[in-house]
């Protein structure tokens, strides 16, 4: 590839890239074979293949006794006047949700271009054209909706876009993952990178896919209200969009019911964004986080711990 995201966090197409011998050795067959399963789910209509992974939501629900416990611990905390049934429904529909969820990560390794058009639906879409037509910088706000990878290969099939990723360890997954997410161009951004390559790219007229709701650890952070708990929140948006005279347009994707596709929605760009208040900001962020949290509950990432780090002296939140 162009830039090693080893070296400097930037991974950009090269699509002639041959298949590196090393990955045919016995040690990455298991990965060849699951990567194989995966893409036989193509074959599968879309509505067979999302009720499947309901079930399987079902079974997730039933056997991963850790992750459902955090997943109900965060609809208490953040819904805690709901009833039990209905935080209880809450939670069985977000399984299943998960289940379909996962059933579509073979799209977004290997769907064509004509296969996600299919799939693929906007709400409001005229905030990001417009924003594009003037000539504005953009930072996408795509928080950890279940589908939010669909959108961030799907536009950047239409225009490329910086989408995040974390590297992952095995680096066959590695290679085929960047290969993949990557075919219709743009770049990945490794979200422990240094930000000034980033920058640069958005300066020069790259969208960037931004997920910010992700516990910050020694990053730079403050504690903003999320549903009313504060929550260690990343300030990195507002540098970001400082630096790079950006606006930033929230955009969440839904799981369509019934195996219909996927909708991805624009709300607003957020208004008077950089404040140059790192705590305003973060409060902001958070809330048109929460403003497509409460548009569909379901499908937000309930099974990540995002409450785990907690204020100095504050007890932990989590068992």
């Amino acid at each position: 590839m162009s830039d090693q995201p080893h070296a400097t966090g930037i991974a950009t197409e090269n699509p002639t890239e041959a298949l590196p011998r090393r990955f045919l050795k016995p040690r990455y067959w298991g990965v060849w074979l699951g990567m194989g399963m995966m893409a036989a789910l193509l074959l599968l209509p879309q509505r067979l293949r999302v009720a499947i992974g309901a079930r399987l939501g079902d079974l997730f629900y039933l056997l991963a006794k850790r992750a459902r416990a955090a997943a109900e611990r965060n609809i208490e905390l953040c819904f805690p006047d709901l009833e039990s049934l209905l935080k209880n429904d809450l939670l069985r529909r977000h399984f299943r949700a998960f289940g379909a969820a996962m059933m579509g990560v073979s799209l977004i390794w290997w769907a064509s271009a004509p296969r996600l058009r299919s799939l693929v639906r906007f709400r409001n879409r005229e905030y990001y054209d417009q924003a594009q037509a003037t000539g504005k910088k953009i930072i996408l706000l795509a928080p950890h909706f279940l589908g939010l990878e669909v959108a961030g290969v799907f536009l950047a099939h239409e225009r490329r876009i910086i989408s995040m990723y974390k590297e992952p360890r095995n680096d066959l997954v590695d290679w085929l993952m960047r290969r993949s997410r990557l075919r219709f161009g743009g770049a990945l951004f490794e979200r422990d990178s240094h930000l000034k390559g980033l920058i640069r790219l958005i300066r020069s007229g790259y969208p960037f896919y931004y997920l910010p709701d992700q516990n910050p650890g020694d990053a730079a952070h403050v504690f903003a209200p999320f549903f009313r708990v504060p929550t260690a929140t990343l300030t990195a948006l507002s540098r970001l969009a400082r630096l790079a005279d950006a606006l930033v347009i929230p955009c969440f994707t839904r799981l369509l019911p019934k195996g219909d596709g996927y909708e991805i929605i624009f709300h607003a760009p957020l208004a008077g964004f950089p404040s140059g208040d790192d705590s305003l900001d973060a409060s902001a962020m958070n809330a048109a986080i929460e403003a497509g949290v409460r548009e569909m509950p379901e499908q937000y990432m309930w099974t990540y711990k995002r409450f785990k780090q907690r204020p100095p002296g504050e007890p932990p939140l989590y068992g």
